[in-house]
Order: structure tokens, then C-alpha cells, then sequence
């Protein structure tokens, strides 16, 4: 599996469509999801919890949604971080 090519696929899907491949993921090939979730960072505990708490909800919007949350977080996170190219010293540039 191509880590940066499957996320790169599922932040252009609608939340439909993700959710939908989440769902067929569940039944299908659970193995991928997990290691999915994995590359995206979703905290286990906190996926366990909502799916525990919400027992007659669709679990591939639950997914989804925390997932797309998870990728918001990590984009705050890279521009909050990000340095600008000119704020560096000529000599500490690679």
C-alpha cells in the first residue's frame, strides 16, 4: 500500500464517498482501514469511544468524520509550524 497516494485519494473524496469507502472497507478489507486510520493518526481511544457511545450510528461516518478532523488538525498544526524561507539565516539554510 502506497500511504501517500491513498490519503492523497481520500481528502479529494466528498464525505459521501468516504464514507461509503469506509463502510465497504469494514466489510471488505478491514485490514486497510486500520492501517488507514493508522496513516492518518486517528486516536484509537477516541474512534472506540464514539463507536461505543453511539451504537446505531453508521461507524463509516463516525470514521470519517474523525479522520477529517485528525487532517484538519495536522494542516493547523504544518502552518502554525511553518517557518518562512526568508526568517532563516543564510548560513542555517539547506
Amino acid at each position: 500500500m502506497n500511504t501517500n497516494t491513498d490519503l492523497q485519494a481520500l481528502e479529494k473524496m466528498s464525505l459521501a464517498d468516504l464514507i461509503a469507502h469506509i463502510n465497504h472497507l469494514i466489510a471488505h478489507d478491514f485490514s486497510k482501514l486500520v492501517y488507514l486510520l493508522y496513516a492518518v493518526d486517528v486516536p484509537e481511544k477516541k474512534l472506540k469511544q464514539l463507536l461505543a457511545e453511539n451504537p446505531g450510528e453508521n461507524a463509516g461516518k463516525i470514521i470519517a468524520q474523525l479522520m477529517l478532523e485528525r487532517q484538519e488538525q495536522k494542516r493547523k498544526s504544518r502552518e502554525q509550524f511553518r517557518q518562512n524561507p526568508a526568517d532563516i539565516p543564510e548560513d542555517e539554510r539547506w
